[in-house]
């Protein structure tokens, strides 16, 4: 099978999001990339976290950006899927990773893998977020042009992104074919998150995300992001101008599948990249059928 299959924050159907035990477990069983999101903390450190709070995903409370990466480490992230943690994938404060560590930990791995780093906004540091990501990626190699990565060139870096304006300020640094634009669906969850962050208030949501969605489309037309990056329910009501953006050349990784129907549409579609919380049982089930 040609599709490629993203593991959605880690293999998260097993150990909790974006922690050291759902990304190793993801290399491990063979998941061809890793998604991760990123936040800076109150010290300037790329974190891989996906909510702007830790409330969730772990027994504190706070913005992440009002944490310094070593305060966040003290922190318990494995309550979201309560499943006992190998020793070989690190202690309970060894879990939330910097993206630097994860690029590192990836290195050490020695597999080609893809990575898909999700540049989550709004931040109360603006931009800063994105320059402090290409530090990073830098020091561990990274092209700009090919987006090889790692001692080897084994990681294939993309870089996301809801916000069309942080993809803009990246095609200044990076080939425009390695930026995918997400959109989804407005949904009530995807709001609340916004609103929790602080930065926005709910009334200014809906505006903020129909105009993202509507500039997003803008900027893939005018070939300033490489990848689509639609939900699937945001696909399915698109399919016209998904089929035409596939026809043109572009390429799509698709969020967030994890049944098998919803997987062969986009496959039959011509989807060559699928994002999951269960990515190598989902492609085990497709190759059984």
């Amino acid at each position: 099978m040609d599709t490629l299959f993203f593991a959605h924050r880690g293999s998260s159907h097993k150990y909790s999001e974006n922690t050291r035990a759902a990304y190793l477990q993801a290399i491990d069983e063979g998941a061809d990339g890793i998604e991760c999101d990123v936040h800076l903390s109150l010290d300037g450190q790329v974190v891989c976290h996906h909510d702007p709070t830790v409330d969730r995903t772990s027994d504190a409370s706070g913005l992440v950006s009002t944490f310094t990466l070593e305060q966040l480490k003290a922190m318990d992230f494995t309550g979201v899927v309560p499943t006992e943690v190998p020793a070989e994938y690190g202690t309970e404060n060894e879990q939330l990773l910097s993206l630097d560590e994860l690029l590192t930990l990836i290195e050490e791995r020695g597999k080609p893998v893809g990575l898909a780093v999700e540049i989550k906004h709004p931040s109360p540091y603006g931009y800063l977020l994105e320059d402090r990501v290409m530090q990073v990626l830098a020091a561990h190699g990274f092209d700009p042009q090919t987006g090889r990565a790692g001692s080897a060139g084994q990681i294939a870096v993309t870089l996301m992104s809801f916000d069309p304006g942080s993809l803009r300020y990246l095609g200044r640094k990076v080939n425009p074919d390695l930026l995918c634009q997400l959109m989804t669906e407005v949904n009530p969850d995807y709001i609340q998150e916004l609103v929790d962050s602080g930065q926005v208030g709910r009334a200014g949501v809906y505006s903020v995300l129909y105009r993202s969605v509507a500039e997003g489309i803008e900027l893939i037309n005018a070939g300033g992001a490489g990848i689509i990056g639609s939900g699937v329910a945001w696909t399915r009501a698109n399919e016209p101008m998904v089929r035409q953006w596939l026809a043109e050349g572009r390429h799509a990784r698709i969020w967030t599948v994890d049944r098998p129907a919803d997987a062969q549409y986009l496959i039959d579609l011509g989807v060559g990249e699928l994002t999951s919380n269960r990515p190598v049982e989902l492609r085990r089930e497709l190759e059984q059928h």
